[in-house]
């Protein structure tokens, strides 16, 4: 099936929040690609123009440089719109732990803007991206909506706050808003640099340059690895979803379950190295294993990912060795 296999009126505008970063250029391209309008609202705080630089070319493309935390530009970003994909946020478990105040007015304030914007103007449909962060201190696997534990970080509580929200634009404005809960989104345009990237990304560099790449923790906690175009066709999907499966939240991810020290021998594999990493401390806020049950998501929103981890990390691979000659 696969993202492509959406379809929408020929004249349907497009809000992307949050749209030159990893996630959102991605949605911007597929977009572009099936042949809609698309507006690209980024502050460019964490995502790069670079992603978005090769479609200012086109013109059912814009880019607008604003800030969520500012309600009027979110109002203008959203006149017009048919629907919005927000996916304008800061990530990272560890940096939410230094900066919780930034996150609280980003995470928080910022969804709430759009979320405001998307009523005012009378948006269709707001999609908005959430986090598998939220099921926090939860051992229960795989983990399910409606079986959230104690959030563990800023981050988390950020992205359970949004969530809330969501439930009550519906419920008392009549906003459909639909919340993906991302697992562990790998793919193109993850950025491999600084102290906060993914693992995936992170390690692919550090091999190919013949480093020796750091596993925080013992190497045995597990995560739900979902290749990026499962989740641009999430997002899609969602638009299409009715009306009686808004205010709610889903989980999206590949429904498998890997190991991390498992990720990096396959790796190395892959990449032709023999490199025994070092161990590190486990981070603050981590949860330690994480599984998706997507059958919420297939059943409501017709989500069915196309990709694999074994397809999708050999697409990876294959994009950072040419990104990272």
């Amino acid at each position: 099936m696969g993202y492509r296999d959406v379809k929408f009126d020929e004249n349907s505008v497009f809000l992307v929040g949050g749209g030159a970063g990893f996630i959102g250029s991605n949605i911007c391209d597929a977009l572009i690609d099936m042949g809609y309008t698309v507006r690209c609202l980024d502050n460019l705080s964490t995502g790069k123009y670079e992603n978005i630089r090769h479609l200012e070319e086109n013109d059912r493309f814009t880019f607008i440089k604003g800030d969520i935390r500012e309600l009027d530009t979110c109002m203008e970003a959203a006149k017009g719109v048919d629907y919005v994909l927000n996916q304008a946020a800061w990530g990272s478990v560890p940096r939410s732990i230094e900066m919780p105040l930034l996150y609280e007015e980003i995470n928080i304030r910022g969804t709430l803007n759009m979320m405001e914007a998307a009523r005012v103007c009378g948006v269709k449909k707001f999609v908005y991206a959430s986090s598998s962060s939220v099921y926090g201190d939860s051992t229960t696997l795989p983990k399910k909506e409606g079986q959230e534990g104690k959030v563990i970080s800023p981050y988390a509580l950020t992205k359970r706050v949004d969530e809330e929200y969501g439930r009550l634009y519906k419920e008392l404005y009549g906003l459909d808003t639909y919340g993906l809960r991302y697992f562990n989104v790998f793919g193109r345009r993850q950025d491999p640099e600084g102290m906060y990237a993914a693992v995936i990304p992170k390690f692919i560099k550090q091999l190919l340059h013949d480093e020796v790449p750091t596993i925080n923790g013992d190497g045995k906690q597990s995560r739900d690895f979902t290749y990026i175009d499962n989740v641009i066709e999430a997002n899609l999907r969602a638009c299409h979803a009715p009306s009686e499966a808004a205010g709610q939240t889903f989980n999206i991810g590949a429904g498998g379950r890997l190991f991390l020290i498992d990720i990096y021998h396959n790796l190395c594999k892959a990449l032709g190295k023999d490199i025994a990493p070092n161990y590190g401390p486990e981070r603050r806020g981590d949860v330690r294993d994480s599984n998706a049950d997507i059958s919420k998501a297939r059943e409501l929103l017709g989500y069915d990912p196309e990709y694999d981890f074994e397809k999708g990390i050999m697409l990876a691979i294959d994009w950072y060795k040419d990104y990272l000659k």
